[in-house]
Formats: C-alpha cells, sequence, structure tokens
C-alpha cells in the first residue's frame, strides 16, 4: 500500500505509525494513496465516564440488536466507508490495510444485527491499553451509537485506559469526547501502549455484551 509520497506501507508499520500517535486517511474513497496525520490535538472519549443520554439508555435497555465482536468486520469497515456517505477518507487501500490488522488480531469490530442483518458497527484499533477507534455506521437508528456503547464496556471490563477518536465533531460531543493537546496525548499514549490487556478476554457472544453492559452500567450507578 503506498502513501501520498509513494512510500510503500506494511500492516506492521502501520502499527508502529500509530504508537507514534500518527494514523492514516485519504482524500478520498477512489484515490488510491493516503497521507498520515499527526493534529496538534487529539479528540478521546472517557471510557468510564462515557455520557450515555437517557434515550439511549432506555432504548439499549430494550436489547434491540444483537451484539457481537469481530463476526462481520470486513462488512463493517466497508460499510463505514460507504452507507450514508457521500465521500470518505476510507479508501481500498486503508480498508485492505485494516483487514490485514484485523487477520492479525490488532484490529475489532463490533457489530448490531436486526433479524441477522448487519445495521450498525464501529471498527479500530487495539495496541496496549489504547483502542484507536476509526469509524462507524448505522443502518438503522441507534446502530453506531449502541454499537460505540458496547464497545466503550467492553473496554471498561478488559483494563483499556484510551479511547481514541481522532477529531472532534458534535456527533462526539454527545458522548463526552474532548481535546487534549498533542504532548498530552503522546505522554499518555506511551504509557497506555505498555499495558497487557486483551480485548479478547472477555466473551464474544451477545449474551456476554449484555453481561458486560450490565456490570458497566452498575458500576457507574455505584459510583455516583
Amino acid at each position: 500500500m503506498r502513501t501520498k509520497d509513494n512510500k510503500i506501507i506494511t500492516p506492521d508499520q502501520l502499527i508502529r505509525a500509530y504508537m507514534l500517535g500518527m494514523f492514516p486517511m485519504s482524500e478520498s474513497r477512489t484515490n488510491k494513496k493516503f497521507f498520515f496525520v499527526d493534529p496538534e490535538f487529539r479528540a478521546v472519549i472517557p471510557i468510564f465516564n462515557f455520557h450515555i443520554s437517557k434515550s439511549l439508555l432506555r432504548i439499549v435497555k430494550k436489547r434491540p440488536f444483537k451484539i457481537t465482536l469481530n463476526k462481520a468486520f470486513t462488512n463493517v469497515i466497508k460499510s463505514c466507508a460507504t452507507i450514508n456517505r457521500t465521500e470518505t477518507w476510507i479508501n481500498k487501500e486503508i480498508e485492505s490495510l485494516f483487514i490485514s490488522l484485523y487477520e492479525m488480531k490488532y484490529a475489532h469490530s463490533v457489530e448490531c444485527w436486526k433479524d441477522d442483518k448487519l445495521v450498525g458497527g464501529v471498527y479500530g484499533l487495539a495496541i496496549g491499553g489504547v483502542f484507536f477507534a476509526e469509524s462507524m455506521f448505522s443502518a438503522m437508528p441507534n446502530g453506531s451509537k449502541i454499537a460505540l456503547l458496547n464497545l466503550v464496556a467492553r473496554l471498561w471490563r478488559t483494563g483499556f485506559r484510551i479511547l481514541d477518536v481522532q477529531f472532534l465533531n458534535d456527533h462526539l460531543l454527545q458522548f463526552g469526547a474532548y481535546e487534549i493537546s498533542k504532548n498530552e496525548f503522546q505522554e499518555d499514549l506511551q504509557k497506555a501502549i505498555q499495558l497487557e490487556v486483551d480485548i479478547l478476554s472477555f466473551g464474544e457472544t451477545d449474551v456476554d455484551f449484555s453481561n458486560c453492559l450490565s456490570s458497566f452500567l452498575q458500576a457507574r450507578i455505584e459510583m455516583s
């Protein structure tokens, strides 16, 4: 896979770039090259203090979707690039690299299913105690929100420290996202990537996700 300046990037090199605080983007879905971004400010979502609206909580308690982990990674990343979007930074080269990272057990997806149809999801890269959330999609109302909430509960359960979401926007603000400086992010990043945590150390079925989310919500109540 080639960057904008024609350098070939391997999956291992992409992992090292993330460990340095950089991430790839392309100018469009059809552009065959990409570039690395190292912004002055980084957006993160607090894991334990993730903001859950009352309306989302009511919906989640009804368990409208079946939730799984890594059952449809390829479909999730493609959906993030194509569903409800006129343009995207996820070109096919970045998509291919992340599929390789998924096969190496670094990249992961949380999926929402309705009647055996994929209706929402989120994907990203896990290194140490850091999860770099790349993108999410909804084919039904609340699909991406419920996928993200279940990801957050799992990150809490398995001991992750940082949920990176790259850039701040209005959509992410509703979950409590905020910006920190590049230097602060780098300091936190270098500590967190040394942690020995495993997103796969908890079960991957819908029942496992339900139990994890219930524990997460109960812990928040007890701390309030």
